[in-house]
């Protein structure tokens, strides 16, 4: 019986070698339900795989980052943004003696909950629904409530945090007015998303014409890199030595994960660059407010027919504002074009 092998056992006491500031799965607050632990994997392996096979998940091949519904075979998606996350989050993590599993877990549930056409959506949704919406708080609900034919997938409390205290506020991406996650896995994450988006939609810019890797400000690239490559390994090896305060034996209660003053500010500049001549440019615009337009009609429709809606979207007891939300939130960016185009 492979009960007996103690498989799990096993990699639990292999935590017990990682940083002393590193989360153990055997120490986890739990999960809100009770379960028996699993023979082969850890609370937090267990967590990652649910999320994986979850429909949520699959669904985020066809969820836009920055460009809408684009053309190209190379353009990123939500769903290569979180492999991107994954990656960045788990080398700081190895390299600082954290909790892998846990940072991998976190960053692949981390935009379950994000809305087609990206950040334009969740305004929409934020503006038409009284509550407000913030796709951090969604991706939590989908992992609570929505996944699982409505069961939810019962992940663990750190798993959790991390998802919820994720996103940040546009002037530093070490901003924590939106939330400071509760291990050092979750701060990890929280970093590497930005390094991640900045980079790539550097390079979906580029792909797109809208920018030359000439019109990058100096200022940054001087400090970063001129190279997609070189400016990620500039950040993430910053992050290692800056941080290395949480992988030592004798470290301090509370070491936080963080840049360099110089490179934090480059790779500020990087993100305000990008607003003023990306995200906020008026071709992009124009994109951006026939994808609000599509958002407003969906939620129109759905609030006054919500016996239209899917029957799981129904099955649940809350107002029917939350749920319309909640249906055109998990809404792929061509299923939200294609529904909105036959009702």
């Amino acid at each position: 019986m492979i009960s007996q092998l103690n498989v799990r056992q096993a990699t639990e006491q292999k935590e017990e070698a990682l940083s002393p500031c590193a989360a153990k799965s055997r120490l986890s607050r739990g999960r809100l339900k009770y379960e028996e632990p699993c023979p082969i994997r850890t609370a937090f392996q267990r967590d990652r795989d649910r999320i994986i096979h979850g429909k949520a998940f699959r669904r985020l091949k066809h969820k836009t980052q920055v460009f809408i519904a684009p053309l190209g075979d190379h353009f990123v998606t939500r769903l290569t943004h979180t492999l991107e996350v994954s990656q960045i989050a788990r080398t700081v993590c190895r390299a600082l003696n954290l909790n892998e599993d846990l940072t991998e877990a976190i960053a692949l549930g981390h935009d379950l909950g994000h809305t087609p056409f990206g950040h334009v959506g969740e305004e929409v949704l934020n503006e038409l629904y009284a509550p407000g919406f913030r796709h951090n708080e969604q991706s939590l609900r989908v992992v609570d409530l929505l996944e699982n034919d409505s069961q939810g997938l019962n992940l663990t409390w750190e798993v959790k945090d991390g998802i919820l205290n994720h996103s940040k506020e546009r002037a530093d991406i070490l901003e924590e007015s939106s939330g400071k996650a509760g291990t050092l896995e979750g701060q990890v994450c929280k970093i590497a998303d930005a390094i991640a988006y900045i980079n790539h939609d550097i390079g979906d810019a580029i792909r797109a014409g809208i920018i030359t890797e000439g019109d990058l400000p100096l200022t940054a690239i001087r400090v970063l890199g001129n190279s997609h490559g070189e400016r990620i390994n500039t950040m993430v090896c910053d992050i290692i030595e800056y941080s290395w305060a949480a992988r030592e034996e004798n470290a301090i209660a509370s070491p936080a994960i963080s840049m360099s003053p110089h490179v934090l500010e480059a790779t500020n500049t990087l993100r305000d660059f990008l607003f003023e001549r990306v995200y906020n440019l008026q071709a992009a615009q124009a994109e951006a407010e026939k994808a609000r337009e599509v958002v407003r009609r969906l939620y129109t429709y759905f609030v006054e027919h919500e016996d239209s809606l899917p029957p799981e979207y129904r099955s649940y007891g809350e107002e029917t504002e939350r749920r319309v939300v909640d249906y055109i939130a998990g809404m792929t960016d061509q299923y939200a074009l294609r529904l909105v185009n036959e009702l």
